[in-house]
C-alpha cells in the first residue's frame, strides 16, 4: 500500500482539496515559473508541479506558465523535465494532460513590455489567483519584482503570492536591502521565502517529537543535554559547479540557512498553537538569543584530491576547472553557537557541514549528560543520544544502554529504533518541494522564512563571513571521502561532545 492509498492519507488529501477550493473560491490559478529554462525549474519545480497534478492536489483550473529569456517551447521544456519527473507506466496520458495546461512566454527580466506579454497570457486564463516562483539569480530580483508589481498583479478580490528562492542576500546589509525592496512592493503575507529543508519529513517531525511526547519535556534543557550536533554531509564535490559555489562557500550555502533553521526548531519554546506566526515568533526568539559566531569557535576546511593507486581517483576542489585558481573558499565548516536563554545557557549547538565527505547524511544528534553516580565499571556506560535522521533512511532512534544477554551483568549500547523504511513499509514520503508549493497554494506560511528571521540569521553569521572574506584564512585540507579535518573533532571534544566509536546505527534497515 502506498501513502496515497491509506485511509488516513485519503482523509488528509480530501481536507487539502476542500481547503484549496475554499481558498481559491472557485477561481482559476496560474503558477508562473520565472527562470523556466534553468536547472532548478527543470529538476525541481516542474517535476513537483507534475506530482501535485498527478495526485489531484492542485485546485481545479490550475495553469502553468514558464517565463525566461531563452526562446523555448512547451515541448522543449517537457523534453528537459521528463527525465526528472519519475513518470510511471500508465501515466503517459496524464503527462500529456499536464503539459496541455502549460504555456511558455519568452522575455527579458528588465523590460516592462515583456512582462505585459506575460500578463496578457495570464489574463487569458480568466481572472486568476497568481503564484510567481522566482527561480532566478539574485542579480535580477529587483528588476523582476518591480515589473511584477507594476504589470502582473492580480486584480479585485484575487491574490498574488511570490515565492523567493535562496540565497536571500550575501550578508546582513544585502539581505536587509532585499527585504526592504520586497517589503516596499509586497506585504509579508504575499512573500514565501523558501528553504526546502523546512519541507523535509523529519524536520517537520521535530515539532511532534518535541511537543507531542511528555517524556522529552523534562529533559529538553541545559540540566540534561550536554550538546546538540546538527550535521549535513555530502559524499561528492562541486562537480563542475565550482564557479557558482565559490561565490558563496559552505557557510552561506548550507549553514546560515538550512542548519540554523533546524536549530531553531530544536531549541524553540512551545508555541501557543501550530499557527504559522506562533511558530515563527518562537523561532525568532531563539535567533535573538544567539550571539554572533567568533572565529575561534569555527573550523574551516577544503577538500583535496584522493589518489590511492587502486583506480579510485577523486579531484580536489582546486582541481575543478570552474573554481578560481588558488581559491580559499571553504567546502567544510564546523561552528559552535550558544543560545543564551534559561533553557539552553551553556549548551553548545555544533553545526557541521561539508562536501566530499565519507557519507551522505543530514541529522540532529542530541547528546545527553553523563549518568550521575554511575555504579558500573568506569567507561562501560556511554552517553544516551537521541538522533533524528533527516536523510537518507529517515529515522528517529535513541542510543541507550542495555544489559548484554547472558549470565553476567554487563552493559552494551543498543537503540530504540523508529526507522521509517521498516515501520512505514511502502509509504512514499512527499518531496520537500511538494509540501512547500502546496503550502503556497493553501496560503500557509508555517514552513517559510519570515523577514525578521532572515535578518537575525544574517546578524549571527555576517561578522564571521566578513572576517573570512577580508582575511582569507587558508582552510585546512582534508582528503576527499574522509570525515573532514581532524581539527573539527578536536573542537567537538573541547565543547564537551563525547565520541566513543563503539556504536554504529544500522542505517541499512529496511
Amino acid at each position: 500500500m502506498t501513502s496515497m492509498d491509506s485511509p488516513a492519507t485519503k482523509e488528509v488529501l480530501s481536507r487539502i482539496r476542500d481547503s484549496l477550493e475554499q481558498e481559491g473560491h472557485g477561481a482559476s490559478h496560474v503558477f508562473v515559473v520565472l527562470g523556466a529554462s534553468g536547472d532548478l525549474a527543470k529538476k525541481k519545480i516542474y517535476p513537483t508541479l507534475w506530482w501535485l497534478f498527478r495526485d489531484g492536489l492542485l485546485p481545479p483550473q490550475t495553469f502553468f506558465i514558464g517565463y525566461a529569456r531563452s526562446k523555448l517551447t512547451v515541448e522543449a521544456i517537457k523534453k528537459q523535465c521528463i527525465p526528472h519527473m519519475k513518470v510511471k507506466k500508465g501515466e503517459e496520458a496524464k503527462v500529456e494532460q499536464f503539459f496541455k495546461l502549460n504555456e511558455y512566454v519568452a522575455g527579458s527580466y528588465d523590460q516592462a513590455e515583456d512582462f505585459s506579454k506575460l500578463n496578457k497570457a495570464i489574463k487569458q486564463k480568466g481572472d486568476p489567483n497568481r503564484l510567481f516562483y522566482l527561480a532566478l539569480p539574485p542579480s535580477v530580483f529587483e528588476t523582476v519584482t518591480l515589473n511584477l508589481k507594476a504589470v502582473c498583479m492580480s486584480q479585485k478580490d484575487k491574490w498574488t503570492r511570490i515565492i523567493v528562492e535562496k540565497p536571500f542576500g550575501h550578508d546582513l546589509d544585502s539581505s536587509n536591502r532585499l527585504s526592504a525592496h520586497l517589503a516596499a512592493l509586497f506585504s509579508e503575507e504575499q512573500l514565501y521565502r523558501i528553504d526546502h529543508y523546512l519541507g523535509k519529513e523529519m524536520v517537520q517531525n521535530l515539532m511532534v517529537l518535541r511537543f507531542g511526547n511528555r517524556i522529552f519535556s523534562p529533559v529538553w534543557n541545559r540540566d540534561n543535554v550536554a550538546s546538540v550536533v546538527i550535521s549535513f554531509k555530502e559524499p561528492f564535490g562541486t562537480q563542475g559547479r565550482g564557479g557558482y559555489f565559490d561565490q558563496f562557500g559552505i557557510i552561506r550555502d548550507v549553514m546560515q540557512n538550512h542548519l540554523l533553521q533546524i536549530l531553531t526548531l530544536v531549541a524553540m519554546e512551545k508555541p501557543p498553537s501550530t499557527a504559522a506566526e506562533d511558530i515563527r515568533n518562537e523561532k525568532v526568539k531563539v535567533l535573538r538569543s544567539i550571539q554572533p559566531i567568533k572565529m575561534d569557535e569555527v573550523v574551516l576546511g577544503q577538500y583535496v584530491g584522493k589518489k590511492d593507486g587502486k583506480g579510485e581517483e577523486k579531484d580536489g576542489y582546486l582541481d575543478d576547472p570552474t573554481v578560481p585558481k588558488g581559491s580559499v573558499t571553504p567546502t567544510f565548516a564546523t561552528a559552535v553557537l550558544f543560545v543564551r536563554n534559561e533553557r539552553w545557557d551553556g549548551v553548545p549547538f555544533i553545526l557541521r557541514c561539508g562536501k566530499a565527505l565519507n557519507e551522505r547524511k543530514a541529522e540532529v544528534r542530541i547528546q545527553f549528560s553523563d549518568v550521575a553516580g554511575d555504579i558500573f565499571p568506569a567507561g562501560e556506560v556511554k552517553r544516551n543520544e537521541l538522533v533524528i535522521r533527516v536523510q537518507p533512511n529517515e529515522a528517529v532512534y535513541m542510543k541507550m544502554m542495555t544489559k548484554t544477554p547472558g549470565m553476567a551483568i554487563e552493559c552494551e549500547e543498543s537503540e530504540l529504533d523508529l526507522s521509517y523504511g521498516s515501520r512505514y513499509k511502502d509509504v512514499k514520503l512527499p518531496d520537500a518541494y511538494e509540501r512547500l508549493i502546496l503550502d503556497v497554494f493553501m496560503g500557509s506560511q508555517i514552513h517559510f522564512v519570515r523577514s525578521d528571521e532572515l535578518s537575525e540569521a544574517w546578524r549571527i553569521f555576517t561578522p564571521l563571513l566578513h572576517q573570512v572574506d577580508k582575511e582569507k584564512p587558508k582552510p585546512i585540507p582534508y582528503v576527499y571521502g574522509s570525515r573532514g579535518p581532524s581539527e573539527a573533532d578536536d573542537l567537538f571534544a573541547k565543547k564537551g561532545f563525547k565520541y566513543t566509536g563503539t556504536y554504529r546505527w544500522n542505517s541499512d534497515k529496511k
